[in-house]
């Protein structure tokens, strides 16, 4: 046997070894699902809720390692950030201006998730609907902070 064919039996014994890892892809029971007008719910819902709820879609790949492990770790550390399913009105302030810079930052969705997920794409429409309700300003319109509502969110 050749070392070529050696390396390749040893890379597919590798890859089959690995998918007997377990990951945990489970959707804990919702406890408080986010309340807010339905328009924003329909675009978090869209392209926030694989990451940010406990109603992840595991698509077929999350079921292949090393792929799995990506995915789980990304919803993990999603879900620890932000969690719709969680969703506490106490702390909802803090939230949406969290929201609100992401978005204005283009930082979410994630450009990975985006390349498999199209449909989770924000539209200028979808950025501006939900800046608008985040109450972000942005550095053009007003300093970079979220209006103030008058209440101490502190």
């Amino acid at each position: 046997m050749t070392l070529k064919r050696k390396l390749l039996v040893l890379l597919i014994v590798a890859f089959g070894g690995i998918q007997f890892v377990p990951v945990e892809r489970g959707n804990p029971a919702v406890e408080s699902d986010f309340d807010g007008p339905p328009a924003i719910a329909a675009i978090l819902r869209r392209s926030c809720y694989d990451c940010h709820s406990n109603e992840t879609a595991w698509p077929w790949y999350s079921w292949v390692a090393p792929m799995s492990w990506m995915l789980a770790e990304h919803v993990e550390d999603g879900r620890k950030r932000l969690n719709f399913s969680e969703w506490d009105e106490d702390e909802a302030w803090d939230s949406m201006e969290e929201i609100g810079e992401e978005v204005a930052a283009g930082n979410m969705p994630l450009k990975n998730y985006l390349l498999l997920h199209r449909d989770a794409r924000l539209s200028d429409a979808d950025r501006e609907a939900l800046l608008a309700w985040s109450g972000y300003q942005g550095v053009a319109e007003g300093g970079g902070e979220p209006e103030d509502d008058g209440h101490d969110h502190d």
